[in-house]
């Protein structure tokens, strides 16, 4: 996949909440959410994650969100970028990232 074309993506209508909890069954990815949701209109560089992983583990934790359909990604051919998918998620299962973010804090 190159710059130029759009990385795959869960239409809205198509997002189902068996993925997104297997998804966030995983500390980290609860961790890049919860930071997602502190500026849910932000896109991010996924580099910019403090994650002590390493890159391949990043890059699946990344494809692992997209597929899910919690996050939206860009690549710009010299970064890839992120943000929460808050309205579509919320629009889906109203209430369901909020109750991830206060819920019990992820471990190291």
């Amino acid at each position: 996949m190159t710059a130029n074309e759009p990385l795959p993506h869960p239409a809205a209508s198509e997002l189902t909440i068996g993925p997104i909890l297997k998804a966030l069954a995983d500390d980290h990815r609860r961790r890049v959410i919860a930071e997602l949701a502190a500026r849910p209109q932000e896109e991010r560089l996924c580099a910019s994650f403090e994650l002590p992983v390493s890159k391949s583990s990043r890059t699946h934790h990344w494809r692992v969100l997209r597929e899910a359909g919690l996050v939206h990604q860009r690549d710009t051919g010299n970064g890839l970028y992120m943000r929460l998918r808050k309205s579509d998620l919320d629009q889906r299962f109203p209430g369901l990232i909020d109750s991830i973010v206060t819920a019990e804090p992820y471990s190291e």
